[in-house]
C-alpha cells in the first residue's frame, strides 16, 4: 500500500526529480515487505520554514536539527528528501539497524541502497551525520543554487532552472 503523504510530497520536489523519486519510492515499497513502510517526511521546504528549523535549539527551544539557514539547504530547492520509517502504521522510527521484514537486511539500509543506485547522496555518509537525508544536486552547490534563485533564474513555479 502506498503512503498518500509520500505521494503528495513527491509532487513538491523539483520537476527534474519527481519521476525518479516516484521510481525510488516504488522500489522501496517493493523492498519493505514487513511491519515498516518508508515515508518521505520532508521534501521541499521554503526559506522561511528552513529559518524556523534553523532557529530550533538556537533561539527557540529544542535540539539543533540543521546547520543550514534558509537558502542553504537542498530542501529549499526541492532537491532533497528526508525519510522516516512508519512501523505498524503508526510509530515513526529513525532506526538504521532494525529489520522489520526479516529479510536479513536493515530496512533503513535497504532504502539507502535504493537511493544510492539512482545517484543520490546520503547524509549518513557525512561528517555531520544526517541519516534521514538524501539529496541530488545535479552538480550544484547550495550557494550556486542560491545565486541562481537570487538572480531570478527560476521557472514559473519558483524552481531554480538547472
Amino acid at each position: 500500500m502506498k503512503d498518500q503523504k509520500t505521494l503528495d510530497r513527491i509532487k513538491l520536489l523539483h520537476p527534474k526529480l519527481r519521476d525518479e523519486a516516484g521510481k525510488i519510492y516504488d522500489e522501496i515499497c517493493d523492498a519493505l515487505t514487513g511491519r515498516a513502510m518508508c515515508r518521505f517526511g520532508f521534501t521541499l521546504r521554503t526559506f522561511a520554514e528552513q529559518n524556523e528549523l534553523y532557529a530550533q535549539g538556537r533561539t527557540k527551544p529544542g535540539h539543533i536539527v540543521t546547520k543550514a539557514k534558509g537558502g542553504l539547504s537542498m530542501h529549499n530547492y526541492g532537491l532533497a528528501i528526508d525519510i522516516v520509517l512508519i512501523v505498524d502504521g503508526k510509530t515513526a522510527v529513525w532506526d538504521v539497524k532494525s529489520d522489520f521484514d526479516g529479510d536479513g537486511k536493515s530496512d533503513w539500509m535497504e532504502c539507502v541502497t535504493i537511493f544510492k543506485q539512482y545517484g543520490w547522496e546520503w547524509g549518513g555518509d557525512w561528517k555531520f551525520y544526517d541519516a534521514p537525508h538524501f539529496q541530488k544536486s545535479f552538480g550544484y552547490s547550495v550557494r550556486q543554487l542560491l545565486a541562481l534563485h537570487e538572480a531570478g533564474k527560476v521557472d514559473e513555479h519558483g524552481f531554480v532552472r538547472i
